[in-house]
This record gives structure tokens, sequence and C-alpha cells, in this order.
């Protein structure tokens, strides 16, 4: 594994990350920050922490994350797709663990267009009889 370096890509709603896993120490990198720096809730740093937690390579592999677009719920869906598919290119023994969990399922849920004559997508305009 001499200078082994291994890329996913992870999309959910609006958010892209590119993920590099890096043998190490188990830190998480994201946007060149610490994840305790980038992301405030706890919940979103477990959410990121899941596949390598179910995989078991939680201190084996550094965790470098380049993530742009939507907010940081999609961005935390967005690098734990992308940790995913990396620990898939490290290992392709891993891939039942991962699958059973739904890590490599792409989350299809998007924003619903607005539509013409509605507020919203769905939100009519106030309905008065008079």
């Amino acid at each position: 594994m001499a200078n082994a370096r291994f890329y996913g890509t992870g999309r959910r709603k609006k958010s892209i990350a590119r993920v590099y896993l890096v043998p190490g120490t188990g830190k998480v990198t994201i946007n060149k920050r610490d994840i305790d720096e980038y992301l405030g809730l706890e919940t979103l740093k477990v959410v990121v922490r899941q596949p390598l937690v179910a995989t078991e390579t939680e201190g084996k592999f550094d965790v470098i994350v380049n993530v742009k677009g939507g907010g940081y719920t999609g961005q935390a869906g967005a690098i734990r797709h992308g940790i995913a598919r990396a620990l898939l290119q490290a290992d392709e023994e891993y891939r039942p663990v991962l699958k059973k969990a739904g890590f490599l399922t792409r989350d299809p849920r998007m924003k619903e267009r607005k539509k013409y004559g509605l507020k919203a997508a769905r939100r009519a305009p106030q309905f008065s009889k008079r």
C-alpha cells in the first residue's frame, strides 16, 4: 500500500463531494478545515463517519474531502456516499457491508421545481370565496 490513495465521488441533493482516502490515523479534513470546525452538528459528524464505522476502518485512513454546493446536511450525505465509494476502491470485500447499510445508494430525492400559477412547488395562492 505504498503511497496508496483511494478516490470516491459522493452526491446528495445539490452537493458534490470529492473524497480521498489516504492511509493514516483517522483524521477527517473537509475543505482544508477539520471536521469539528466545518460541521457544527454532532449528528452530521456521525453521518460522515458511518461508512468507516461499518467497515471497522476508523483509525486506518485519513479522509480528505473537497465538497461544494447545497447545505450542511446535503454535504454530509454526499461525503458519506463518497467515503463509501472510496472504501470500495480500497477493498472490494467491504461491498456487502456497505450495500446492506445503504451507503452505496445515491439518494435520488431532489428539490421539486416551482410550478407557474403557484407560490412554490405545491403551495397554491390563498383561496377566497368572495
